[in-house]
């Protein structure tokens, strides 16, 4: 790029991703050379865009017009260049992606070997983390996860629906009996969980099939904020666990968990795809959706996730 569009890029960036040195890590540059350049467009301009101190960068007034006016349309022209680059249909280059740790490994690092050998140029960095991430500004291709907050230029792309289970150990079982209706889980020991995003205990309301609801009320002995450790305790005989379908499957599956109260279960918000929602979508990122979305329909994978 030509000066004026370096400098240009350099602006627009440190002003959405809220500094220099953030510029500079999606830039590839060194912050000093991002603010080099931003100095040379208010020299050009004639106008301070940034009002800098040691701790904020802010815009001034001069600085959020511009940015209101170049950004999206600069996007544009970005995207349509790289999309005429690599080729429309072209899938080449890193990949960044986030998943959550336990469903990502029983889940999606299986289906990597098929979408490599469909797409050898593309190149999956996967980000395992239960936090929710911000995907445009840590610079995300993809995030796949749930109960996520939309910000401006994400789109969300539904999966399936998530289940959430009532199970605990055989041992815990033998020991304290089985539970034979919602009423009974008040005399009986619970992992409860906390949300991550709030801090708070989850609370849940039990359903079934016909219509019925009913409260969890176990008596908590710990609190997790993870559902694959909440499987792990539960194995382990400390109580009985409220755990979502694909966390619970392996443990139910080999016996070291049991279904109880299998007609009830509470029900969480969907899993989703999420991606930017950049009219030019790079072919990287397309495919990798489209892939995710095949697959889940090919294996049943849908099914699974709602128990």
């Amino acid at each position: 790029m030509s000066d004026p569009f370096v400098h240009l890029d350099a602006f627009i960036h440190s002003a959405e991703d809220g500094g220099f040195s953030a510029a500079a890590r999606r830039l590839g540059l060194t912050p000093a050379g991002v603010s080099k350049n931003v100095a040379r467009l208010e020299a050009n301009l004639g106008v301070r865009l940034f009002r800098r101190s040691t701790r904020k960068l802010s815009l001034t007034e001069e600085g959020e017009q511009l940015l209101r006016e170049v950004a999206e349309p600069w996007h544009r022209i970005q995207d349509a260049m790289a999309v005429v680059r690599q080729g429309a249909n072209h899938a080449a280059g890193p990949l960044k992606v986030a998943l959550a740790p336990a469903v990502g490994r029983m889940h999606f690092v299986p289906m990597l070997a098929a979408f490599r050998e469909r797409y050898p140029e593309v190149l999956p960095d996967l980000h395992f983390d239960n936090r929710q991430v911000d995907l445009i500004a840590e610079g995300f291709d993809v995030a796949i996860g749930g109960g996520v907050e939309l910000p401006q230029g994400v789109v969300a792309r539904e999966l399936t629906r998530v289940r959430i289970v009532l199970a605990a150990s055989p041992a815990y079982l033998a020991r304290r009996g089985t539970p034979a209706h919602p009423d009974d889980l008040a005399a009986h020991d619970g992992i409860a969980r906390r949300s991550i995003r709030t801090g708070r205990l989850q609370t849940l309301t039990l359903r079934d099939d016909a219509g019925r609801v009913a409260p969890y009320d176990c008596r908590p002995v710990a609190v997790l904020d993870d559902p694959e450790a909440m499987a792990h305790a539960a194995a382990a005989g400390l109580g009985i666990a409220l755990l979502p379908a694909p966390h619970a499957g392996p443990l139910l599956a080999d016996g070291r968990l049991v279904r109880i109260l299998p007609d009830w279960y509470a029900e969480t918000g969907p899993l989703f795809l999420y991606y930017s929602n950049r009219r030019l979508l790079p072919a990287k990122t397309r495919v990798f959706v489209d892939f995710v979305v095949e697959r889940f329909r090919e294996q049943g994978l849908a099914a699974h996730f709602a128990g």
